[in-house]
């Protein structure tokens, strides 16, 4: 049998390796930080990722269009008659079934990513046959609530983040 009862204390060199790594360890993490903290977004990028978009002087029935992330981003004001035929469509009849309602915080501002879900294009505004957006390059039919009716993009016009801060007053993102 072995004799337990020596137990070896820790000498200088076990400290060396001990120290030498610990010190190799944090010159590694001191040296990889600038090129980690190097991928983060510049100042520019971080400015861009919320806007505020003053809606007061879109009419009824007009929209404008805003730059937010390098994207265009459709904030149409609808009319009664825009919001009531979104709402009584079917949804059987839709390519990506989503209700009016979860497009829209407030049924009259319809706020969404202007990019076509197919291959990226912008889709022109109040065109196409219900009247709602068109991309040309492949021919892609979205209704009054930025939703797929018809065309090869499989998904609804996408619906960014926002908030009301005040009644005339959007915040995207």
């Amino acid at each position: 049998m072995a004799d337990t009862s020596k137990v070896e204390e820790p000498g200088r060199r076990d400290f060396l390796y001990i120290a030498t790594g610990a010190f190799g360890a944090l010159g590694v993490g001191v040296g990889a930080w600038p090129l980690i903290d190097q991928m983060n977004p510049d100042a520019s990028v971080k400015a861009l990722a919320s806007i505020e978009v003053d809606i007061s002087s879109v009419g009824e029935g007009e929209s404008i269009t805003v730059n937010w992330r390098g994207k265009p981003v459709f904030v149409r004001h609808r009319t009664a008659a825009e919001i009531k035929l979104s709402v009584e469509t079917p949804l059987e009849d839709l390519v990506d079934p989503e209700e009016d309602a979860a497009r829209a915080e407030k049924p009259e501002w319809l706020v969404m990513v202007g990019v076509c879900t197919h291959l990226g294009c912008i889709p022109l505004g109040e065109a196409g046959k219900y009247n709602g957006w068109f991309c040309p390059c492949h021919n892609s039919t979205y209704d009054t609530a930025g939703r797929i009716r018809s065309g090869p993009a499989p998904k609804n016009l996408e619906i960014p983040k926002y908030t009301f801060i005040s009644d005339t007053v959007i915040k995207i993102g």
